[in-house]
């Protein structure tokens, strides 16, 4: 059976997840990429075929001129309304191409779920070029947040505190990034987390979810991810029901939400698996082929009634951040440790020697640590957590 995978730059969600797991099915995965070499360095065994894949007709086309597809899929954020017409024109498993860009576009997102009379978040959409002089006009609530109207990643996602403000940095990101439309929208205040799903239009899973420590305003750095097995039963009705309203039912998807009073607000809806190297963590926390699962849904296979997930492991995930821009000096190299019964895995994420701007998103994070332990509690597994990178040396120099 023949898979093609679509992609922009590789990602350990692909090369250490969906790869493998392609593999171990025993599918015949084609790589549709608009960046070859790049997957070639990082899965050289992979049949990598060029292709602009922001494209769907270009996606089509190229699949058209190859084998036959048993199934076409991303974990790309920016890729999902593509592959979703891309798998439809060839009539195969796939997510609704509305759900895809409806989830994908903040503004539209925020559009429908005021419509579907479940929440309503005060936001406006400031087209690329227009002169955000304008919105000093509107009765914006603040604190706000202006960030891309697709963005991840953290990527340019800002708080402000007045209109004076508000213009400046509507500026600033514009002057990086012209093409881009941003939205400004009110500011959800609460605790930030997470909700991981997995479905086959049929059934679905609540795979648990994650609370987040972020930085210190005005942005919104990841630093820690800390696993919660269950959240309280009332915020997930919330959450599912918006899900519901958004279309959202096929595949893996995460969501961030914040809680407040007991209250449930969506933040952003990635349909995909969450990234960072969290989903590695989390299929081995449940102990459950969770990639593997994730392809047969777009094979057409149903999922199981009971995935079989454990649900004894506590989990954390770390992101030592740079403080700086400069290059990095001094760093750990990859670690797998057991340290009182707590699996500790460290990745570096930047090369000794690179050098980078500091960028107040998630690609100032230099390393991760995954700490995962089972019949032990939270305390110790922060402890040894913190311990580790403690002993740790990390030097930037300007």
């Amino acid at each position: 059976m023949r898979l093609y995978l679509l992609a922009l730059n590789p990602t350990d969600s692909v090369t250490e997840g969906f790869l493998p797991a392609a593999a171990r099915l025993g599918l015949d995965v084609t790589v549709l990429t608009d960046q070859p070499a790049a997957h070639l360095r990082t899965a050289p065994d992979a049949e990598v075929l060029e292709c602009d894949v922001r494209d769907f007709r270009a996606v089509i086309s190229r699949i058209s001129t190859h084998h036959t597809p048993d199934a076409v899929f991303t974990n790309s954020d920016h890729l999902q309304t593509q592959t979703a017409l891309a798998a439809d024109y060839f009539g195969l498993p796939a997510k609704d191409w509305r759900t895809a860009l409806r989830v994908k576009d903040k503004a539209q997102m925020r559009r429908h779920l005021t419509a579907s009379g479940l929440d309503a978040v005060w936001s406006t959409e400031l087209a690329a070029g227009q002169d955000p002089a304008g919105l000093t006009a509107l009765d914006v609530p603040y604190p706000c947040v202006v960030k891309p109207r697709e963005g991840v990643a953290s990527e340019d996602v800002v708080l402000v505190d007045g209109p004076e403000e508000l213009v400046l940095r509507c500026k600033e990101i514009q002057s990086r990034r012209p093409r881009v439309a941003l939205v400004v929208e009110e500011y959800l205040a609460g605790e930030l987390c997470s909700l991981e799903t997995l479905g086959d239009g049929r059934v679905r899973h609540v795979l648990g979810g994650f609370r987040t420590r972020l930085s210190a305003p005005p942005h919104f750095i990841e630093e820690r991810s800390t696993f919660v097995s269950a959240h309280p039963e009332h915020v997930v009705e919330q959450i599912l029901a918006q899900l519901d309203a958004l279309g959202v039912g096929f595949g893996i998807c995460h969501t961030e939400f914040v809680v407040k009073d007991g209250r449930a607000r969506i933040i952003e809806v990635n349909y995909r698996a969450i990234g960072d190297q969290i989903d590695l963590m989390l299929a081995r926390l449940l102990d459950i082929p969770l990639f593997e699962h994730v392809l047969r849904t777009h094979l057409g296979e149903p999922l199981p009634a009971d995935l079989g997930a454990r649900t004894d492991g506590v989990a954390l995930v770390d992101y030592p951040c740079a403080q700086s821009a400069g290059a990095l000096t001094a760093a750990p190299g990859p670690a797998d440790l057991v340290v009182e019964g707590v699996e500790l895995t460290y990745r570096p994420l930047r090369a000794v020697a690179e050098r980078h701007e500091l960028y107040h998103t998630n690609r100032d994070f230099i390393g991760v640590l995954r700490a995962l332990g089972r019949d032990t509690d939270h305390e110790t597994v922060e402890r040894v957590a913190a311990d580790y990178l403690a002993a740790q040396r990390w030097e930037i120099t300007p």
